[in-house]
Formats: structure tokens, C-alpha cells, sequence
């Protein structure tokens, strides 16, 4: 199912953020609201898809969530002709809420 950004801004209970690291510099989210799995989309239907975390995380400063999570699987192991493992190699961290904002330097 998918959900776009505004549907998320005008949800009357909170949601659990995961954004994916899919390549060196690209981000996706996927939220879960009850039991359910959403993908975030942009308010035009589209997938949300940003080129830095810190974008996804500014997008995501104001919605009604009670967590975000950063989730990583590398691929290293297929990357140098490896098999792939059996064991999960997900990478997955929690985020603070609060966004980092640049220094004014004077």
C-alpha cells in the first residue's frame, strides 16, 4: 500500500519511519500505522525517493511519528563474487526525531 506525504501529515495517530538506504545516495521510506505497510509517496502518486538523508529527514520533521529508523542490507558479499549468506546482514539504526541543522558560520 502506499501513502503520500500529505495523507501522512493529516494522520491522526502516530507512525513508525524506516527509511531505506537503497544505493550510496538514495533513500525511500516505508511507514507502518497499526499493523499495517505503507511506502511514502510524493503528494503526485510517485515514490519518495531523495538523494540525501538529511532531505528525507527534513521531510519527515513534522509528521506524526513516534519513530525513524535508518535500515541498510549491504550487498558487499555479491559485490566480490561471494555466495550470498544465509545470516540477515541488515544494518538497522534508530534516528533521532530532532534534525541536525547547519552551523551559521559568521
Amino acid at each position: 500500500m502506499k501513502i503520500s506525504l500529505e495523507q501522512l501529515s493529516r494522520l491522526d495517530r502516530h507512525a513508525q519511519a524506516v527509511i531505506h538506504s537503497l544505493d550510496q545516495a538514495l533513500y525511500q521510506v516505508t511507514l507502518t500505522i497499526g499493523d499495517d505497510s505503507y511506502l511514502l509517496t510524493e503528494n503526485s502518486g510517485s515514490i519518495l525517493r531523495r538523494h540525501s538523508l538529511q532531505q528525507v529527514r527534513e521531510l519527515l520533521r513534522e509528521m506524526p511519528l513516534d519513530s525513524i529508523r535508518l535500515r541498510h542490507q549491504s550487498a558487499y558479499d555479491e559485490m566480490i563474487g561471494q555466495p550470498v549468506r544465509t545470516a540477515d546482514n541488515t544494518l538497522d539504526v534508530p534516528l533521532s526525531l530532532d534534525v541536525m541543522t547547519a552551523p551559521v558560520i559568521h
